[in-house]
This record gives C-alpha cells, sequence and structure tokens, in this order.
C-alpha cells in the first residue's frame, strides 16, 4: 500500500524525512514546518516532539495505530522493536528509520486484509475515533468491514464474576524442611543444576508455614539470599505445599512490579496450564491501578474531549482483550497513557475512592471485583506491600484475610510501611476530600459524584442518613477549594483550613528560606510554631471536626442498615453497603489524624512521631503545602496491624541487612515488636563476583562539577559501548548531564534514555534498555532497586556520588534515634549493595561498577560483595581499564582490592 504521507524520525544523531521519493537529512526548522503543514508518520509523537523542541508535534503516530490494531499486546516502542512486532527488518542506521516507518504503516494498514484475533469491536471503536478525528481514522476506518451482526463490543463481551461459597479457614497441617526440598525438586525437573543453596533456603523457609503456637507471635523468618540463589522458587516451594495441604492462599507481596511479573512468570512451573494457573495464582493490586468501566463508559459518552477522548476509545479496545483490567503494570502497554501526556489516564481508574460499589451498572464485570474474588479462591496470589498494608489497618476482606506472608524485596518492608502509616494534612489532600464529599462543583468537569450521589438513596432509610450526608456537605465547604495555591500566596486565604495553609507557609518560609535556595520543596520542624499558626488551628480542627462527626454518623447510619436488613437489602445492595462503609471509615480515620496532628501545634511533641511543615516545590513551583507526620519507627503500625494477625510471615531479600548484621534487618521489618524473636537464614551469591565484577572509585571529578560529572560519563559510556546504568541522586544533575552528552553519544551510534527526561513511564525505559545492548539509561532510586536486566544490555553501572540520605527533618529524627552516623552508614551500605547488584544478574554476567567520588570512606566498601576488586583511581585510568575489561575476553577481576 502507497500513500502520500512522509515519514519523520528525529533522534540526537540527526532528522530525517522519508517520502515516496527517498530519504533527506533536514533542519530542525524545516521538519516543524512539515509536521505543521501536513500529517506526518511518526514513532512516539510526544518523545519526537521533545527531541525537536516542539512539544505541540502531532501526526499518525505508529504506537497509537499498533494499540488500535493489537491492544493488549507489547511492544517495545522504538524503531527495532516495532519491526519485530510486526515482522519487518529491522533499521540498522539511523537515516533508515523514517523510510521504515513508512513501511511499518504500510503493513499496519494491511492488517484487516488477514487472519486478525482482534478483529471484534474494530470497526465500532473505528466509527468513533473517526467522529473524534482521530488521525488514523481516514486510512483505517475504510478497510474494515461493517459486521453482519452487531458486534459484542466491551461492556457486552466482559464476563461476569460468580459468587462462590466463603472459604474455609486454612487447615492445620505440618511442614517439614525435607519435604519443601522434595517440592523444591518437582518445580525445578530432572536434570536441573544442583543448588545446594537454594534447597537450604527452601528448608528454612519453611518454618515461616508452620503452625503458630503463640498467638500474636507468628513464625517469622528473616532469609537473605544473594543474587542467583533462586530464591522465588525457593519459596514458592513451601508455599504452594502449605496451599495444597491447608486449603488457604499464601500471599507473597513485593515492592516492585517487575518483580510481580517475574513471579507471574514463575507459577508457570507450579501449574502448566493456563486455565488452571488463572484460578490457582492472581495478581492483585490497589484499585486504583485498575480501569474503572465506570469512569470509561463516561468518557466514552462525552466526558472526555479532543485527545483524552482518543486515548478513552484506545483503552476501551484494550480493555476488550486484556486479561484483567490492570493499567500499571499489566497488559495495557506502559507507553500508551504517556503518548496523551497528561490527558485522561489517572481519571480512568478508581484514585479518588468514589466507587458506587454494586450501584454500578458495571459492577459483576468489574476489574477489581473480579481480582478480589478470585484471590479469596487462589492458592499463590501475588500482591504489594502497599496493598497489604492497606487491606490490613482498613479492615477489608476481613474473612479472606491471608494467614501466610512472603515478603519479597524486604528491605523496603520499613519505606512501605513509613507511606502507608503517614498523616498528611496538605491542600491537595484537603482539596481531594472536599470533592470527594461535593462532587462537582463550577467548573469543573469528569465523573466526579458526591456523598448525595453515592448514598443518598440508601442512606434515605431515614432521616438520619440524610441529614448526617447534609451536614457533610455543609462542612466540606471549610477545606480549600480550587484555587487556593493562588490565594494562599498572595496572602487571601479563604476558610479556615485555607488561613492554616497560609500559617504553614509563612513559617515555612521563614525559618527554612536559605540563601542559593535552588527552588526545590522547604521545610521545618513543628516545633516553637508561630502565634499565626497557633491562631489559625483551633478553626481549622473546628471545621475538621465539623466534617467528622457526620461522616461517622452516617457510616453508623449505614451499619445500622446491615444490622436491620430491610427487604430491599438484597446481595449487591449489602456489597454496596459494606462498601460504602469501607469507604467512608478511610475518609473518617483520616480527618482524625488531621485532627491529631493540629493538637500537636502549641502542644507537647509525641515521641513517637515526626511532625514538620512543609512547602512543596519543583524548580521554584508550589505545588502543596501542609503539615506532615511520620511514625519514628513505621514498623511498629505494621507489626500490630500486619504481623501479629498472620500466623506465618517470610522476610526476604538480596540486601536484607544492608550490608550490616541482624539487628539492622529485624529492626527494619518489625520483629522487634513481636513476642518471639524471628528465625534467621543467610546464603551468599553463588556467582564468582571477584572474577566477573570490579568496583572503581575515581578521585578525579569535582563533586557539583556538571560539565566534568557530564564528561565523566560520556567517556565511561563510549568506553563501554553502550550498556551503562547512569544512576543519580538528583533529578537536576540527571537533566545536567543528559542533556550535554546525548548528542555526543549519538555521533558514536549509542542511544541514551533518561528518566525524568523522556516522556516514557520507567518500565517502557528499562524495556527500551533491556533491548539494545548499545543503549544506557540514566535514572535515579527506582532504577537503583527496580532492574532486573542480565545479558550483555547492563554491563556497566556508574553513580555519580556516595548516595547519602538526604537530610530531612525525618531522617534527622531517625539519625538520632538510630546510633548517628551509624545509620546513615546503614543506609548508603544498603543503596550501594543494591545498586552494585543490578550489575550482575546471572552467571555469565560481566561488568564494572563506577563511583564517581573521591569522598568515599573506606569504612562503606563492605557493601560490595567479598574478594571484588576495588580501587581508586582516575577517570583517565577508569576509561582505560573499562575499555580493556569489557572489549575483551579477558576475565573483569583480579585487582587489588582495597581493605574495608
Amino acid at each position: 500500500m502507497s500513500f502520500p504521507h512522509p515519514a519523520l524520525h528525529a533522534s540526537h544523531s540527526g532528522i530525517w524525512i522519508a517520502t515516496a521519493e527517498g530519504t533527506r537529512a533536514v533542519s530542525r526548522g524545516e521538519a516543524i514546518g512539515i509536521a505543521s503543514e501536513t500529517p506526518v508518520i511518526l514513532l512516539n509523537a510526544a518523545l519526537t516532539g521533545q527531541r525537536l523542541g516542539y512539544a505541540d508535534l502531532s501526526g499518525l503516530d505508529l504506537l497509537e495505530l499498533y494499540a488500535f490494531l493489537f491492544p493488549a499486546r507489547f511492544a517495545v516502542p522504538t524503531p527495532k522493536g516495532l519491526a519485530r512486532a510486526i515482522d519487518l527488518p529491522v533499521p540498522i542506521q539511523e537515516d533508515a528509520v523514517a523510510a521504515f516507518l513508512r513501511d511499518a504503516a504500510a503493513t499496519l494498514l494491511a492488517v484487516p486484509d488477514g487472519d486478525w484475533p482482534e478483529r471484534e469491536g474494530a470497526w465500532t471503536a473505528a466509527q468513533s475515533l473517526t467522529r473524534l478525528r482521530w488521525p488514523w481514522a481516514p486510512l483505517i476506518a475504510p478497510r474494515l468491514a461493517k459486521p453482519r451482526v452487531n458486534e459484542r463490543w466491551l461492556f457486552s463481551k466482559l464476563p461476569e464474576w460468580e459468587e462462590q461459597p466463603p472459604r474455609p479457614a486454612p487447615r492445620t497441617v505440618p511442614m517439614e524442611p525435607p519435604e519443601a526440598e522434595a517440592r523444591l525438586a518437582t518445580l525445578t525437573g530432572d536434570g536441573a543444576e544442583e543448588r545446594p543453596g537454594q534447597r537450604a533456603y527452601a528448608a528454612a523457609a519453611s518454618a515461616a508455614f508452620a503452625p503458630r503456637i503463640v498467638r500474636e507471635a507468628p513464625n517469622m523468618v528473616l532469609a537473605e539470599a544473594g543474587t542467583g540463589i533462586g530464591k522465588t522458587l525457593g519459596y514458592l516451594a513451601p508455599a504452594s505445599l502449605w496451599a495444597e495441604r491447608a486449603g488457604g492462599p499464601v500471599w507473597i507481596s513485593t515492592f516492585t512490579k517487575a518483580l510481580q511479573r517475574q513471579l507471574s512468570v514463575e507459577t508457570q512451573r507450579l501449574f502448566p496450564d493456563a486455565v488452571i494457573r488463572r484460578e490457582r495464582v492472581v495478581t492483585r493490586k490497589g484499585r486504583e491501578n485498575y480501569l474503572c468501566l465506570l469512569n470509561l463508559e463516561d468518557a466514552l459518552q462525552g466526558g472526555f474531549a479532543g485527545r483524552a477522548a482518543i486515548l478513552a476509545q484506545l483503552v476501551a479496545r484494550w480493555a476488550a482483550y486484556s486479561a484483567d483490567g490492570d493499567m500499571v503494570g499489566g497488559d495495557l502497554p506502559g507507553w500508551l497513557p504517556t503518548l496523551f501526556r497528561r490527558n485522561g489516564p489517572a481519571a480512568l481508574t478508581d484514585r479518588r475512592g468514589e466507587c458506587v460499589y454494586a450501584g454500578c451498572p458495571h459492577y459483576r464485570k468489574c476489574f477489581i471485583e473480579h481480582a478480589a474474588r478470585a484471590s479469596a479462591q487462589a492458592d499463590i496470589v501475588i500482591a504489594n506491600h502497599a496493598l497489604v498494608m492497606v487491606n490490613a489497618a482498613r479492615g477489608r476482606e476481613l474473612a479472606t484475610r491471608p494467614t501466610r506472608y512472603v515478603f519479597d524485596e524486604g528491605h523496603h518492608l520499613f519505606d512501605a510501611a513509613d507511606s502507608m502509616f503517614a498523616t498528611a494534612l496538605t491542600g491537595a489532600e484537603t482539596i481531594e476530600l472536599r470533592r470527594w464529599v461535593l462532587g462537582p462543583e463550577a467548573g469543573s468537569r469528569g465523573r466526579r459524584r458526591g456523598l448525595a450521589a453515592r448514598l443518598s438513596d440508601v442512606a434515605s432509610y431515614d432521616d438520619g442518613g440524610n441529614r448526617a450526608i447534609a451536614d457533610a456537605v455543609t462542612a466540606a465547604q471549610g477545606l480549600a477549594s480550587e484555587g487556593w495555591l493562588g490565594r494562599v500566596a498572595e496572602g487571601q486565604p479563604f476558610g479556615p483550613v485555607e488561613t492554616l495553609l497560609a500559617a504553614v507557609r509563612g513559617l515555612t518560609f521563614a525559618r527554612a528560606e536559605q540563601p542559593g535556595d535552588a527552588g526545590y520543596g522547604l521545610e521545618t520542624e513543628l516545633a516553637e510554631p508561630s502565634p499565626e499558626l497557633i491562631e489559625a488551628a483551633a478553626p481549622a480542627a473546628h471545621a475538621l471536626d465539623a466534617l467528622l462527626r457526620p461522616l461517622v454518623a452516617l457510616g453508623r447510619r449505614l451499619e445500622a442498615v446491615l444490622t436491620e436488613a430491610p427487604d430491599w437489602l438484597d446481595g449487591p445492595a449489602r456489597a454496596r453497603v459494606e462498601g460504602a462503609i469501607a469507604s467512608l471509615a478511610w475518609r473518617a480515620e483520616t480527618v482524625a489524624a488531621w485532627l491529631s496532628l493540629l493538637a500537636r501545634v502549641g502542644g507537647p511533641a509525641d515521641p513517637d512521631f515526626v511532625d514538620w511543615l512543609a512547602v512543596d516545590r519543583v524548580e521554584g513551583r508550589e505545588y502543596d503545602i501542609g503539615l506532615h507526620r511520620h511514625w519514628l519507627d513505621p514498623t511498629r503500625p505494621f507489626a500490630e496491624i500486619v504481623l501479629k494477625p498472620a500466623h506465618g510471615a517470610l522476610v526476604t531479600s538480596a540486601t536484607l541487612t544492608g550490608g550490616g548484621n541482624w539487628s539492622v534487618a529485624e529492626a527494619r521489618t518489625g520483629a522487634p515488636h513481636l513476642a518471639r524473636g524471628p528465625a534467621h537464614f543467610a546464603a551468599a551469591s553463588p556467582f564468582d563476583y571477584p572474577d566477573r565484577s570490579e568496583v572503581l572509585i575515581v578521585t578525579d571529578v569535582k563533586r557539583g562539577d556538571i560539565p566534568a560529572l557530564a564528561n565523566a560519563y560520556a567517556r565511561l559510556i563510549m568506553a563501554a559501548r553502550g550498556g551503562t546504568l547512569g544512576l543519580f541522586t538528583a533529578i537536576r544533575r540527571l537533566r545536567g548531564v543528559h542533556g550535554r552528552i546525548a548528542d555526543r553519544l549519538a555521533r558514536e551510534g549509542l542511544a541514551l534514555h533518561a528518566q525524568h527526561v523522556d516522556p516514557i513511564d520507567t518500565g517502557t525505559l528499562v524495556d527500551i534498555f533491556r533491548d539494545d545492548p548499545a543503549a544506557s539509561l540514566l535514572g535515579t532510586d527506582a532504577l537503583r532497586d527496580g532492574v532486573d536486566v542480565p545479558g550483555e544490555s547492563l554491563r556497566l553501572v556508574v553513580m555519580e556520588g556516595v548516595p547519602w540520605p538526604k537530610p530531612t527533618v525525618l531522617h534527622a529524627a531517625r539519625k538520632l534515634a538510630g546510633g548517628g552516623s551509624a545509620y546513615d552508614d546503614r543506609i548508603v551500605r544498603a543503596r550501594l549493595a543494591q545498586a552494585f547488584g543490578r550489575l550482575i544478574r546471572r552467571a555469565d554476567d560481566r561488568g564494572a561498577f563506577v563511583l564517581l567520588s573521591a569522598a568515599m570512606p573506606s569504612r562503606l566498601l563492605d557493601a560490595f560483595p567479598p574478594g571484588v576488586a576495588i580501587r581508586r583511581v582516575t577517570l583517565d585510568e577508569a576509561v582505560a581499564c573499562v575499555t580493556a575489561r569489557l572489549s575483551s575476553d579477558a576475565p573483569i577481576g583480579h585487582g587489588a582490592h582495597e581493605p574495608a
């Protein structure tokens, strides 16, 4: 198929336009001129527009066409990835990509002519997209034949869940270590490599599944297993055996979505049959991850406009073929929402707690309800730390509460608990609560429903319910409202809560503003508050109390409805009321926590908490203001709410002790707050780190010198010929380095991608990096902890400096309580160990770890595996070493090791 549209490709190497007559290089100005005058074929318009410096670039984006034709199919969003996905030759040179894009467009537009599994629903969607003026619609719609019968599409196609009888409590069964080892042998299969460490790990992990002896004293096992031990199968063996015998679920909790996906793959060994596996293994996430069908229906019926409406149609195409409706880390390509910038994706999920449960017309098809019910009958539930804590803290699903947990990536439990059990009384939080209570206000758009719209029918059982709703609506008027940031900054707050925020802002600026401030967030301790803050706290507390009372009253009124069980209270209505009670309880708990925090203003400090004031800013732009409260030790509520009710918990990680000892691991996982101490297990990695890796500490790159830092990164990446993961502790420095070296590396044929720079989600950036051995990736903490890239694609890790913790108010308090500088050292050791752990992911991996810091203390070098060569070198020496080590077949190691 031929068509007149040119193709545009822009990279750091150059800009090219391809037409039927051929390909030619063009200037940035000419490319923008062509793109603004005629539709051009692109691959990722947002990224191309960024490369051109033309944010409003639009055209015929091949990724959008791919998402329409192949919903729920992933493709790496690069020329190479797309070529493989549609079976075309991969363009080798950058100047061949533009012509490839035209060929790819022709291939994709020809898909309807062949055997196409995703045909159903395409014609209907194309008609809607035509009305929305989707650029591809005039080209693809004529190629779609109108179905002879009406299509089953989305809402009629999605399956309904069915009620299941309550699952009986798990049986009390013994769990002996040899039985776990035998199950492991079955999972690994005949002829598998003998791995003594994995067998010992499975045997030790079995103790977490033994019957509990003392109430609120779970069988807790802390297991540090080095990379390559095979801990996933090591704990799946006893977990699956216990679930099979006891008839109960094991919840396996992770911190990263990447590990969730990996676990889903590993469970194929447990249940090779896909149908059985879907029944026995379920992945659970927070409801904000799943597509809300009611929100989608509203978007499809005019709730969205412009580009957001096009996204809604493409998401609807995906929803009809999705396995589970997971929009974040599921089978929705992570790059799809980023093509539409901020228009729409968040509004398609339930991020505000507005679910009406059984009151929703799509309740029986709801992806969230499907997952919840499936997990109640499953053997293995793959969840995340946040969801486990939320379910336990808010009392949801008590009848199916798990008794056995596996916390993988256990070194993140402290941080997950810190986030979960924190309190933030901020402008953004209060305006969100206002919207939840009031619903749509003047000028607002979208499917917001207030308390009255959601609950007036079930609350009208008597006058008490509707009176409580009316009182809550009245009280919510005192919360922050639209435009609050501007009014507070101008000294003209409206209402008691905005007045409080204005006082917080004034005191924070008075105490935290420093000469040469970079425009980022400010904070100060909530100590010795100003008279203005003390004076503002009482009216704000009164306003919040006036809201709390009707919320509590409404919850009690709905509980009475359940008790009285009127005739209209059938199964779906009961589920709706129960859901409303849970949502009200969550909001009431939040307001109660705010009141507790306000009581601190002008009063005595609580030694269990750290309180502070903050003005959140990005590059000088304020986006939130408020008071914050965190537990000094967040594992206390974690132990109380999650661990104590459980019968057993395995907490595991490759860096559980963080380069320290077991007392560190215990303190970070809540073990000291249990009546019974945990069992310990440790197994070193089987990898030959001294032979396969080395550590180079560069001593002549001056800290804070961005040009020198950029030069160091560029030279090291070129020495390794790509395959580099660059880690930063500050986004500003990351962006500064990227801006200086991207073009330089492109001239060497080395692609550079960057978190916080490229308009692509982090998961997709890692996929792109993994797919191209010549590419490099720059990022921050999320890449230090969550990247699993074995093989040639990652052979060099470069850190910009020692990853000292940021000196916040919260950190200062924990440092004081945790041993001073030794507390900082533990954090740095853990971060270095995690970063080094990205380098060697399998036995044949090889590479170098480079730290650009002359100030690296020798006492922290024990963060690296024993025997690994550690040398302090100049940048020239480091470049020569990386060149020699990674461009030859010589072993990586054999360097001098600095004493730790």
